[in-house]
């Protein structure tokens, strides 16, 4: 035992002295990627700012906005998890990335870990010709004629979900609700209802639910895939997640080939890609197309929940908060929405109808550049990338461009929530287009953003139609906070009456509902 000790005592020296110089060799390293960048000057090791990030997302990302506009670049640098990463504040430099997604520059990551949770073949990785042909195939899920399908679906669970809200309301009409969790139960079913319809039973609705809200709390955990660990639990959750989604995809393939006209989402891809598999097979090729089997199409269709489930339970939320802090504004909602319909007609809003709706559609996409859902767009530089003249983003660092400082570029006393911004006579959606960047741009822009605007356009007109509502306000309550879109600090409180006689027009979307499953 002593000649043990004695040995350790011995070495002891060299082995502080070698970890010393790793750490140097660490922190010379960052600062070698660093270079004129502003960000922190000594970086914890490993780790960085990794623990600042999860304590406090709002305010490391305050700080690193701060930092990149002190720059004359737009752009400024960090360190978390034994990554570097530069922050890009500048819209044109963040356009210039968008624009640069191949293999030998950026490749799009949606989240700094997102390939263990994701999977190597997701859509977001997808590059080149190959993501080209898959974009393609998608397209059919997005005509006016698959969107109006979609619209009387979302109405019917919004309504749903309003008679659940009002009901906790009435029962105890002192109290607020928490909005949060509410809106997003509403869209999990609301995103189950329209990309995969009826294909789906009860139990297996109850089992999604559980493993998305384990993924959507692993996001926000340290990559630590160990069991126990929340990031663990989310990486699991999505292979349960793909595969009751590929049952759905198989199921969808069976009502295509009968010829049964589409009823969802799904439908409208399969029954294209059901010509394309017995086009191939009829031109004598062994193996199906590209892109068709059950088990990619599953995964992809998970890629669509991700894409709209908290990005628009973020938005939903702010069109409460920000409506509730802006009368004029609801008052004018309220005001051109009963001039177009109302819920007393005992019908649902129409595709004809929601496109007349202007000014609520301007409201719609002023919430989201206010607002923007997911604020940061992370990419991995795949090789070294000259951004500007005098610096280079290093191979491997993780870049956000920020789509949320974009917003506040260009436009018009851009601090201020004003919808007519995007009216007929400012037209500030036009002259200021590449600064609204909330749906992304270049070859990975969001393939549905015209569904998500007629979600919180549908919303918007219902629950300011159907609901009085008001904020149960206190300090701070509408600071953002990062779960991991962008959500009012509270939750957003909420008191909640109904505005009309009753719910008819429940029961009547109900019905018709049950006649078109039939």
């Amino acid at each position: 035992m002593d000649s043990i000790w004695s040995t350790l005592t011995s070495v002891a020296p060299y082995i502080t002295s070698l970890i010393a110089l790793l750490l140097l060799l660490e922190q010379v390293k960052y600062l070698k990627k660093k270079r004129s960048l502003p960000g922190p000057l000594l970086v914890w090791p490993f780790v960085g700012s990794a623990i600042s990030l999860v304590l406090n997302p709002v305010k490391f990302w305050d700080v690193q906005a701060a930092l990149a506009k002190s720059s004359s670049l737009g752009v400024s640098a960090n360190y978390i998890i034994g990554r570097f990463i530069v922050f890009i504040q500048n819209t044109e430099l963040s356009h210039q990335l968008f624009a640069n997604v191949r293999p030998d520059a950026f490749h799009l990551i949606g989240h700094p870990f997102g390939k263990k949770l994701f999977g190597e073949h997701n859509l977001i990785y997808m590059m080149g010709q190959d993501h080209k042909d898959l974009r393609r195939r998608i397209a059919p899920n997005f005509t006016p004629r698959a969107l109006a399908t979609y619209i009387s679906l979302q109405q019917r669970i919004i309504l749903q979900h309003f008679k659940k809200w009002e009901s906790l309301c009435s029962g105890n009409p002192s109290k607020p609700i928490v909005l949060r969790l509410l809106c997003r139960d509403m869209n999990l079913e609301t995103s189950q209802t329209v990309f995969v319809g009826p294909y789906m039973t009860k139990k297996a609705r109850e089992d999604f639910e559980r493993d998305y809200n384990l993924f959507n709390v692993g996001l926000m955990k340290l990559p630590i895939d160990l069991p126990g660990f929340g990031f663990r639990k989310a990486r699991l959750a999505v292979s349960r997640l793909v595969k009751s989604l590929t049952v759905c995809a198989g199921q969808s393939k069976s009502k295509m080939k009968s010829g049964k006209e589409p009823s969802c989402l799904i439908d409208f891809w399969m029954q294209e890609a059901v010509k394309e598999i017995d086009a191939a097979f009829e031109a004598g090729e062994s193996s199906p197309p590209r892109h068709t089997s059950d088990v990619e199409i599953g995964g992809h269709i998970f890629d669509f929940l991700f894409a709209a489930q908290d990005a628009s339970t973020s938005s939903l939320l702010w069109a409460v908060t920000l409506l509730d802090s802006h009368p004029d504004v609801l008052a004018k909602v309220r005001a051109e929405v009963s001039s177009i319909w109302s819920p007393e007609s005992d019908t649902l809003i129409t595709a004809e109808q929601l496109t007349e709706m202007k000014y609520t559609q301007a409201v719609a996409r002023e919430i989201v550049r206010f607002r923007a859902p997911a604020t940061l767009v992370p990419h991995i530089a795949g090789e070294d990338f000259q951004l500007t003249e005098s610096y280079t983003i290093p191979k491997g660092a993780i870049v956000f461009p920020s789509v949320f400082e974009s917003s506040f570029q260009g436009f018009t006393d851009p601090d201020r929530f004003d919808p007519d911004r995007f009216s007929e006579e400012r037209q500030e959606d036009r002259m200021y287009k590449r600064n609204f960047l909330a749906f992304g741009a270049g070859a990975h822009q969001c393939v549905g953003q015209r569904y998500a605007l007629n979600h919180l356009v549908l919303f918007i007109a219902m629950f300011t139609s159907i609901l009085d509502f008001k904020r149960h306000r206190t300090d701070g309550c509408d600071d953002i906070a990062y779960v991991p879109t962008i959500c009012p600090k509270d939750d957003c409180l909420v008191h909640l009456s109904r505005r009309w006689r009753g719910w008819r027009l429940l029961l009547l979307a109900q019905q018709s509902a049950g006649r078109s499953r039939c």
